[in-house]
Formats: C-alpha cells, sequence, structure tokens
C-alpha cells in the first residue's frame, strides 16, 4: 500500500543531490493556466491535453507549440497561449517550496528536470528564488520525460549515481521515468492527481510537501 503519510525522520544522511519537477511539484502553475483560460474547468482541461501530448510524444516538440495546440483542442481562443506566455513570471510558489529548498541548499545539490523550454524552464526556475546547481529542461535533453534522458542528464551534470539522489515529483507521470533511472521518488501531488495506468507507486505520495525534509533528511544510513 502507498504511504501517504509523513514520513518519520530517523537517523540518516540526506542524498548527494534532490532533483525536481518544477511546474507541478514546486510551482502552482495551475492557476496561471486556469487564468489564461478564464475558468478552472477549461484550464484543467488544457492543461490535461498539455500533459497527455507531453506525455506521449517523447522526442523534444516545441513546448510552445504544444501549449498551443492543447488550447486548440479543448476549444481555447489563440489569446490564452498568450496570456499564459505573458504571465509566466508570475507563477507562484506552493506553500513549503521555498522553505523546503532553503532547508537543504546546505546539505544537497539542487536540480531542476522540467519539461519546458530554454526560454521558459530557466525563468519559472527563478520564481523559487535560489541558485540552482543544475537546471535541465526537456529541449536540452531533447527528450519529455518521462523517457529517462531529461534526468540522466541532469545527474550527468551533478556528477551524482542515481542511488544518492532523490527526486520529488508533481505528476504521476514521472515515476515511469524515475523508475527507470532508479531514483527514488516523492510525489507531491497537491491536486489529487490519479497515477497513471500502469504508473509505479512513489515511495512517498502526499498532497503537502511537509513529508518531504524528513524523508531527505533520512535518506541514507548515518555513517558508523
Amino acid at each position: 500500500m502507498q504511504n501517504t503519510s509523513t514520513p518519520i525522520a530517523t537517523a540518516g544522511r540526506y542524498p548527494r543531490a534532490v532533483l525536481f519537477d518544477l511546474l507541478t511539484a514546486l510551482l502552482d502553475s495551475w492557476t496561471v493556466w486556469n487564468a489564461a483560460a478564464g475558468s478552472e474547468q477549461m484550464g484543467r482541461a488544457w492543461r490535461a491535453e498539455y500533459l497527455r501530448l507531453t506525455y506521449g510524444c517523447g522526442a523534444y516538440v516545441p513546448y510552445e507549440e504544444l501549449v498551443r495546440q492543447a488550447a486548440a483542442t479543448v476549444g481555447l481562443p489563440a489569446s490564452a497561449p498568450q496570456s499564459l506566455d505573458d504571465h509566466w513570471d508570475e507563477l507562484p510558489a506552493w506553500s513549503g517550496a521555498t522553505e523546503l529548498l532553503r532547508a537543504l541548499q546546505p546539505h544537497c545539490k539542487l536540480a531542476v528536470v522540467t519539461n519546458c523550454s530554454r526560454r521558459l524552464g530557466p525563468r519559472a526556475a527563478e520564481r523559487l528564488g535560489i541558485d540552482w546547481d543544475v537546471v535541465v529542461t526537456s529541449e536540452e535533453a531533447g527528450f519529455y520525460k518521462p523517457d529517462p534522458r531529461p534526468y540522466r542528464l541532469a545527474l550527468e551534470r551533478l556528477d551524482v549515481q542515481p542511488a544518492e539522489a532523490a527526486f520529488v515529483a508533481g505528476s504521476g507521470y514521472d515515476m515511469f521515468g524515475t523508475a527507470s533511472v532508479g531514483l527514488r521518488t516523492y510525489w507531491h501531488n497537491r491536486v489529487g492527481l490519479a497515477r497513471p495506468e500502469g504508473a509505479p507507486l512513489a515511495e512517498v505520495e502526499s498532497p503537502t510537501l511537509d513529508g518531504a525534509l524528513p524523508w531527505l533528511r533520512g535518506f541514507r544510513p548515518a555513517a558508523s
């Protein structure tokens, strides 16, 4: 049975690196998408179609193109993707996100692995107000998550092995990728997304980030 409770901190050490999904795990991109769409209902439909396209295409197709295609499919005007782009620098962080990152920074390398473009990914990462060690976009990797290549590129740039790192996911699709790479995963399922059919279980699933720090603090056995 999947663990949805807050992990109890045990004696141990942090991972060498923590990798994060950006637009769902750390940032509340849902609010900005909904505003651009004109309603929560249309925003969720648009976002769901975009996610379907993204996780289904594998090799990189321009992020902005997928956003426009998804908007057209659900019946939104061209002004919706433009509004999303115009308000990109207003993406809010989920509660607890910046606090978690600041608590981890003295102990771990921190990285973003995001299904986004080179143009928009780093701008979104800047919303968290920290100095990232690595920011990997799917455009750089040439593939969208959950293909293993974006995760592996981040690990390579960090010079960290999968067993020494953890991943904080925002979508259940990430579990396909993290399982294939060998990354233990905490799923911050803030909006109650259904786990995709066949997706491996996360080690922890929670609607908040509250349990992430205790889980990461006891990630590796304490030195003897």
